[in-house]
């Protein structure tokens, strides 16, 4: 048999080419690479099939696989359109291990497709068992669609509730709240915002602008749009000796790090003259100087959200999830 499969126009190998190959059944081929043999195949017969497959380049096919098991395997990460930063990535790696580890297969989708209904239709297209929707955009209906094209679990992490779907709360406005709550124990009135000039993180910075406003009511509270880049952070660093602000509330720890060498930049001590706070507590909160104060999140990890997710695969009329599942906590530094 010509196992040269360099030709991009030969016919792709088939099971039935591997099974003669290896001098095994269809059947004995299906279980093996697709898992689901248990201890019915010997070792060796195993290896056989495998060398087999690897001579002919063969993979299983995931849409004839998909159709006799009824659902695709697939878990949608949905809505992912803000930057990605480290705490997101570190998040990301360590579900799509523990989807793998229970059978799944995790895809992260870029830019919506769209708005209202037709994201959810361009989602269902790919008959995904599951869809964690990671920002706002899934209507109500657009989870009855998802359901009725076959997928199973329909949840939300950090975007608003939506009827029909399971509801992982990440209450945004406590990061602002418990960064403002430091400030003002360490005696500042007049606060600066840090908000992002990206629109793609408005559904993160609002609320934790409303977080600041709602715990320092009496006090100064002043939105400052900050652009990723050196020259917006001068900007901002000025401002803040206009207003003569005394505290700032950065929307991340990478925004923190920008306002800090900018104040530093302007002669504006941090804390004596400002003090900072940043959000996300990564390493590099700990390397500046002086080390940056920073709101610590803490979410479920990849294998109990992997696990909640197999649950409701298996059990998908089960009652409805909607629960916060982020606590949120002040590491006090030499910056505030």
């Amino acid at each position: 048999m010509n196992s040269d499969r360099t030709d991009p126009g030969a016919p792709p190998p088939t099971s039935a080419d591997v099974a003669r190959l290896a001098g095994v059944s269809r059947a004995t081929v299906s279980f093996v690479l697709n898992n689901t043999a248990g201890g019915r195949v010997g070792e060796q017969t195993r290896a056989k099939v495998r060398a087999a497959a690897d001579a002919l380049g063969y993979v299983p096919h995931a849409a004839a696989r998909s159709l006799r098991a009824g659902r695709t395997g697939l878990v949608l990460l949905t809505g992912a359109t803000a930057p990605i930063g480290p705490l997101f990535s570190g998040f990301h790696r360590e579900l799509q291990d523990a989807l793998q580890r229970h059978g799944y297969t995790g895809v992260l989708l870029g830019a919506d497709p769209g708005s209202g209904d037709d994201a959810a239709r361009a989602w269902a297209e790919l008959r995904p068992t599951a869809v964690l929707c990671l920002t706002p955009g899934l209507t109500p209906g657009g989870v009855r669609l998802l359901r009725r094209s076959g997928t199973r679990a329909v949840l939300t992490l950090g975007a608003p509730p939506v009827p029909g779907a399971h509801a992982l709360i990440t209450d945004q406005q406590e990061v602002g709240v418990a960064a403002a709550a430091h400030l003002l124990e360490r005696g500042r009135r007049r606060i600066g915002v840090v908000m992002p000039a990206d629109p793609a993180l408005s559904s993160f910075s609002a609320p934790r602008l409303a977080g600041v406003r709602a715990a320092a009511a009496g006090a100064l509270v002043e939105p400052l749009a900050l652009d990723y880049t050196e020259e917006s952070a001068a900007a901002l660093a000025e401002r803040c000796r206009e207003l003569a602000l005394d505290g700032l509330f950065a929307y991340n720890d990478e925004y923190a790090m920008l306002a800090l060498r900018a104040l530093q930049d302007a002669g504006l001590d941090v804390p004596g003259a400002v003090a900072l706070v940043g959000a996300d507590d990564l390493l590099l909160a700990r390397l500046l100087r002086p080390r940056l104060s920073s709101v610590r999140m803490s979410l479920p990890s990849g294998e109990e959200l992997a696990a909640l997710v197999d649950r409701i695969v298996a059990d998908p009329d089960a009652p409805l999830i909607s629960r916060d599942v982020m606590t949120v906590e002040l590491v006090a530094r030499d910056s505030s």
